[in-house]
């Protein structure tokens, strides 16, 4: 449950209890600042916090002093009763929505001022947008302060706000690790935001254009390499909306992405950020694209697949923690999809229905950083990890996870979770089907006999009624033959896989072998 807090002082009571609860040991805390009106933007970067820390806490206060004259201060929207729902179902543990009077501000908006440098201020936005990076970065050292978290998330949208918190940071010393999140985008292009309700059918079209302009300088970054000088890069977007009346260009610029000062020359070691603000009517709308020609390799990919039973969840999880790897057990994403469908109470041979319900199922995988702490799985908030471990979950899984619809959801889902690298997958498919081109897989397997005797010892320590041995066999045999006869990425043994029997392994001597795989593979990067 999501809990709302309005003051510091009570805020500060809950963070203490949770940071310093002896049973659980010291937790992780992840803040997620925003000025509400949340979209799946922002729901992005709870859902990087959410699989980072124990604990996350998501900031909702329109920030006055970041607003200049003539700005949307009063209209902006506020949406608090819904942003709480949406918080609750992203599974975010508190929401700090204080008053400004509770930030310090009373009606003249007098507060110590955070001042940032003016070469990364006077700049890009700041030239239009006089003194809103230092109200930007005056509330923002102060929720650092307040919250005290560990990691804090920000959107790479906005460019130059993100590059002047990582030297605010650095700066004061705050002891917080600054995390630049991807930009979301709706399938045009367009950057989702806040300021995008203002914008109608016609205007969404001319908007999504913005980005496109900014691939175009990417292709022309790319073709030129060396060759090329900023201004060719910046020319590249302009003329593509020289075509483009309607939207009033703010600016262009190219900058180092770090230091946010103007690129004079380009170089292999670049590293680049091309930002743009642009009017559509009375709508400001700001993006940016990184350019380098440096390429940083990413970390590998962990692949195990194997049938039902073999002891994959609980390897992967080891290998991960192990690793410092994020483990993402995709059997469980299924599971999830078969949950909510047997809820609806629908049959399963039903594929148009299934496919819709797994469209809106909003499924969240993540390790809970407390050591002994059981991986969660959240359905639409709600916590399912118990309950997708039942016998009739488990007969009826692999129905839904045969339906091609299915999977081609929940794949494309898995693809860009490890789209960066760094993280340990198991599945059926995984080396075969979602990442073909992970550096490590491995084939997890052991006899049918071994699998029922695991299989019945979990329920019983579930305390679940357990079939006998025979029936659990039986069961097991079956899934697989399902499994491994499947239309849509059938289970099997990837060629280029190490095979590992489990029969008489203990736990911690097939996740050494694996540690070891990964181990040879980055050493030979």
């Amino acid at each position: 449950m999501t809990q709302l807090f309005t003051t510091i002082a009570a805020l500060r009571n809950y963070l203490n209890d949770q940071k310093f609860n002896q049973s659980l040991g010291q937790v992780s805390i992840g803040l997620v600042p925003t000025m509400g009106a949340l979209h799946i933007g922002h729901l992005s970067l709870i859902d990087r916090a959410r699989t980072e820390n124990a604990c996350v806490v998501v900031s909702i206060f329109i920030n006055p002093l970041q607003f200049g004259a003539g700005e949307d201060f009063v209209k902006y929207p506020r949406t608090l009763e819904l942003d709480h729902q949406l918080c609750e179902n992203a599974g975010v543990d508190a929401i700090f929505a204080p008053d400004p009077q509770e930030m310090g501000l009373n009606a003249i908006n007098k507060l110590t001022q955070v001042i940032p440098p003016p070469e990364m201020t006077n700049i890009l936005c700041g030239r239009s947008r006089v003194s809103h990076f230092q109200g930007v970065a005056t509330i923002v050292t102060k929720l650092l302060n307040v919250v005290q978290p560990d990691r804090a998330y920000f959107g790479c949208k906005d460019g130059q706000q993100l590059a002047i918190i990582r030297n605010l940071v650095v700066d004061l010393n705050l002891p917080v690790e600054i995390i630049g999140c991807p930009t979301v985008r709706e399938p045009s292009g367009l950057a989702y935001s806040s300021r995008n309700q203002y914008l109608s059918g016609k205007d969404r079209v001319l908007a999504a254009h913005i980005y496109q302009s900014l691939l175009q300088a990417q292709q022309q970054f790319f073709l030129c390499y060396e060759l090329c000088y900023p201004a060719q890069i910046i020319e590249a977007a302009q003329n593509y909306l020289a075509k483009l009346p309607e939207i009033n260009l703010e600016y262009i610029e190219l900058v180092e992405a770090k230091t946010l000062q103007p690129c004079t020359q380009i170089t292999s070691k670049s590293e680049l950020m091309l930002a743009i603000a642009a009017r559509i009517g009375n709508t400001r709308l700001i993006d940016n694209i990184l350019l380098s020609h440096t390429i940083t390799p990413r970390k590998p990919i962990i692949a195990i697949d194997g049938p039902a039973g073999a002891g994959k969840s609980t390897v992967t999880k080891q290998v991960a923690n192990k690793l410092g790897l994020l483990f993402l057990d995709t059997g469980a994403m299924y599971r999830g999809v078969t949950l909510a469908v047997l809820r609806e109470g629908i049959d399963l041979r039903e594929q148009n229905k299934v496919k819709e319900i797994a469209a809106n199922s909003k499924i969240q995988l993540f390790a809970n950083p407390i050591a002994g702490k059981p991986m969660q799985v959240l359905l639409n908030g709600e916590d399912i990890t118990s309950e997708i471990r039942t016998p009739e979950v488990t007969a009826n899984v692999s129905a839904i996870a045969a339906q091609t619809a299915v999977r081609e959801i929940l794949v494309k889902q898995q693809q860009l979770i490890g789209q960066t690298g760094g993280v340990v997958m198991e599945g059926r498919d995984i080396g075969t089907h979602v990442f073909p081109d992970a550096e490590v897989k491995v084939f997890l397997t052991a006899s049918a006999e071994e699998r029922a005797k695991r299989r019945q010892a979990d329920l019983i320590a579930q305390g679940q009624v357990a079939p006998d041995l025979a029936t659990l066999k039986h069961e097991i045999q079956e899934r697989d033959r399902k499994d491994s006869t499947r239309d849509y990425a059938p289970l099997t043994q990837a060629v280029d896989a190490t095979l590992v029997n489990t029969d008489g392994l203990t736990i911690e001597e097939v996740v050494a072998a694996i540690v070891n795989l990964y181990e040879q593979k980055v050493q030979n990067l």
